[in-house]
């Protein structure tokens, strides 16, 4: 059988914002695709750049003779979502190598599905498009590339996409990540040096059904599919008897979105005796009474949600199809039950205006969330919002990394107001004083960043 080296394009130290922030995690779609193939009898090894240098690929690649490379971005990290030009930089990078010496490589990921002619163009042989599972054995297999579904080549004068593959619905079926290629005690180091404890992540469905007209969704589309509860428990259950991890991280786009799921998975945990401390990713109309008081049961201690903007308007144009109230009745559901409560807010989508921004700034301190995660709007392709704003992109349209925070497009402010009001946000709920020192001068520097605009500036009380 072939020797496959796996691999994705994701480096910490590559990217200043994940370096203070030092929480990485292994690369969960690549372990899976390496399960898989071992499962048909593939000598398969990992080349993970998470806290190793990317200049060590060759190394790995001659180390472990292989016969195939795959640049396999993980899929459930938020950071390959966004299609960084960092990230992209170092796949190319493998690519250069792997043809330096002779061995055939592919790639799947966002950013390859959303830019097949500048991946392949870079010496990729071929873009595994949509999940990977599937169209990677049969690629590796060596069955005829035409004949195989979802995925792209070149040909003389033009790139050929196959037909689309249907999504995989019975997520059940799939093997357990091959946690053993990991070098955990490398993780464990990281995680311990940096906060004290050491987290893994999980990850117990794929995609989201919903519509935010930003949410980029080019490997999944618009469903969502989930694992059965008790296996979710049991995989957490492995995880605590093998590694001893004080923290798990639920990787999903959106956890717990089934209330039913929610509490069998819940039972399961208490029944196994698998209960971990763990955060999670969701929507604030999701975070009812009862949803809450399961995921208390089941170890939970911290949810992020899509709160996006204490303004209606701007959810509306976004097609969030949450209302403000939400936010505020998630918050106390969470409280309620001894839950950490976190914002993911986003701020500069067209048409926001001073009073928007406000109206954002009075929800955050009338719901005192416990932490936040400030975006700017970054218009990826494949979305409605990008449609939206194509006409205003030019140069530069990807970020370099993820506190890059460029307004790519037209947007009412300049990128230094921004990145002055994204800097005063945190600092304020990250304060334990709002008239701190360091808080005034956050947001007297949003003041004078406002591009003259006539209004006063909310001050810290």
């Amino acid at each position: 059988m072939s020797r496959i080296l796996l691999t994705h394009s994701n480096h910490v130290f590559a990217d200043r914002k994940q370096v203070e922030k030092m929480q990485p995690y292994p690369p969960l779609q690549t372990m899976i695709a390496a399960a898989v193939l071992r499962q048909r009898g593939f000598q398969v090894a990992l080349f993970d750049p998470n806290l190793n240098s990317p200049d060590e690929f060759e190394g790995a690649v001659v180390r472990h003779q292989a016969d195939r490379i795959v640049v396999c971005e993980d899929d459930f990290n938020f950071l390959s979502k966004m299609c960084l030009a960092r990230n992209r930089e170092i796949a190319f990078e493998m690519a250069a190598v792997a043809r330096r010496l002779g061995v055939s490589i592919a790639v799947h990921g966002s950013d390859a599905s959303d830019h097949v002619a500048e991946y392949l163009n870079a010496g990729f042989f071929a873009a595994i498009l949509g999940e990977p599972e599937s169209t990677l054995l049969e690629l590796c297999e060596g069955r005829p590339i035409e004949e195989i579904q979802s995925i792209a080549f070149a040909v003389p004068g033009a790139i050929r996409y196959t037909p689309k593959r249907r999504e995989r619905v019975d997520l059940g079926t799939l093997p357990q990540p091959a946690w053993d290629l990991v070098d955990m005690e490398q993780y464990r180091t990281a995680w311990q040096s940096a906060h004290g404890y050491f987290s893994l992540n999980l990850v117990s469905s794929r995609g989201c059904p919903y519509r935010c007209n930003w949410c980029a969704k080019p490997i999944h589309g618009q469903r969502w599919t989930c694992q059965p509860a008790e296996s979710v428990a049991e995989e957490m259950l492995y995880l605590k008897r093998t590694f001893g991890p004080d923290h798990v991280w639920f990787a999903d786009d959106i956890f717990a979105l089934s209330p039913r799921w929610t509490i069998d998975f819940a039972d399961a945990v208490e029944r196994l005796d698998a209960r971990l401390p763990f955060k999670m990713q969701s929507r604030c109309d999701l975070m009812t009474r009862s949803s809450v008081a399961a995921l208390r049961r089941a170890g939970c201690s911290e949810v992020w949600m899509g709160a996006e903007s204490g303004s209606q308007r701007i959810l509306d144009a976004m097609d969030k199809g949450i209302l403000v109230q939400h936010i505020r009745e998630a918050r106390d559901n969470l409280r309620a039950n001894g839950i950490r409560a976190c914002f993911f807010l986003q701020f500069g989508y067209p048409g926001e205006t001073w009073r928007d921004i406000e109206q954002t700034i009075e929800m955050v301190r009338e719901t005192a969330p416990d932490d936040v995660g400030i975006s700017v709007s970054y218009p990826l392709p494949g979305t409605k919002f990008h449609q939206i704003v194509s006409n205003q992109l030019a140069g530069k349209t990807n970020w370099s990394d993820s506190g890059d925070l460029a307004m790519v497009f037209r947007g009412s402010f300049s990128n230094d107001f921004y990145r002055a009001l994204v800097n005063a946000v945190h600092i304020e709920v990250r304060s334990a004083k709002r008239n701190s020192t360091a808080c005034e001068a956050a947001w007297d520097e949003v003041e004078r960043l406002r591009d003259g605009t006539a209004e006063a500036v909310t001050q810290c009380a």
